[in-house]
């Protein structure tokens, strides 16, 4: 008779749900299935993420700002840009995990890569129409849904009149969410010269400001508008909210990678282990050898080398 249930009535039945849901797909919406785990994002990106401070600030302050915004107005939009291996993937695979349980397999995450499903220019119509059909259920099935668009420097200028609506300022009150991720090696080479410049002025890496990164992005990639494709166009419509440098990785970086590497699949290693993965990799330029030319991006499979 003492007893007293404080979960009833509603409470308790969105509670057993969200249980429920935890185990396999229930929503229609997929909202059950978004768990919006900014923390974890901040925790992961700071352990896992080497070398790249700006990304893990910018991006994680983006996100937090965009998910705690109560009305936002229009979709989220980043800009990412470095060499190959620097983690833009990475970072993009982060966030579709910490944003929602089931990951890029999740039904409101959509990726799509430039040479892989738009390869050819004479289709542009039928990819614009398909775009722009996949664009519209994926945002009338999920109140919160994520886009990544890779090798955004290949994507046709064309495609941008099926994304551009998705991605402009809306007045309505509804309570929908989107975000786009641009990821491309543009850029990469201004990128690169400017961390060379600091490290040549014996300043540290972390010392670089963004706004000066930003500034020297934004110039390159509107210079770059001419052309057909559509990430530049993007930059001069004002549809970035955030360009976000990733920095070339140098050997210590390398290093981290390889020992993540080599603890996801279980491998002993030793910090001999490490460096001899870090100098299978070349470096550049060609004086200074400072920066990996492919990053981390071959890292995993160099470990092989290394099975017991």
């Amino acid at each position: 008779p003492g007893w007293s249930f404080p979960l009833v009535g509603q409470d308790y039945l969105e509670i057993l749900s969200a249980w429920y849901c935890s185990f396999g797909r229930c929503c229609e919406t997929g909202d059950c299935r978004i768990i919006n785990n900014i923390t974890g994002l901040e925790a992961d990106l700071s352990g896992q993420l080497h070398g790249q401070h700006l990304a893990k600030e910018v991006v994680v302050q983006a996100v937090r700002g965009f998910l705690q915004s109560p009305r936002p107005g229009k979709a989220l939009v980043l800009s990412f840009h470095g060499w190959s291996g620097t983690g833009k993937n990475f970072v993009a695979r982060m966030v579709a995990s910490h944003l929602y349980r089931d990951g890029l397999k999740s039904d409101c995450v959509r990726v799509f890569i430039s040479l892989l499903h738009f390869p050819h220019h004479n289709y542009v119509d039928s990819y614009k129409a398909q775009l722009h059909r996949q664009i519209s259920e994926t945002l009338q099935r999920c109140r919160q849904a994520l886009f990544i668009f890779d090798e955004a420097e290949k994507l046709h200028s064309s495609l941008l009149d099926a994304i551009r609506p998705f991605m402009a300022p809306q007045d309505s009150e509804d309570q929908q969410r989107s975000i786009f991720l641009f990821l491309s090696n543009l850029g990469g080479n201004t990128i690169n010269e400017v961390a060379l410049d600091f490290w040549r002025a014996g300043r540290a890496r972390e010392e670089i400001p963004l706004e000066l990164l930003e500034q020297r992005l934004r110039l390159e990639l509107q210079e770059a508008a001419e052309n057909s494709y559509a990430h530049s166009h993007l930059l001069r419509e004002n549809l970035i909210d955030f360009v976000v440098p990733f920095l070339p990785l140098e050997y210590h970086h390398v290093k981290l990678c390889a020992r993540d590497a080599f603890l996801a699949r279980g491998i002993p290693y030793t910090e001999a282990t490490l460096n001899e993965v870090a100098q299978m990799m070349v470096f550049v330029p060609k004086e200074e050898k400072l920066f990996s030319a492919q990053g981390c991006k071959s890292v995993p499979q160099r470990i092989n080398y290394f099975l017991p």
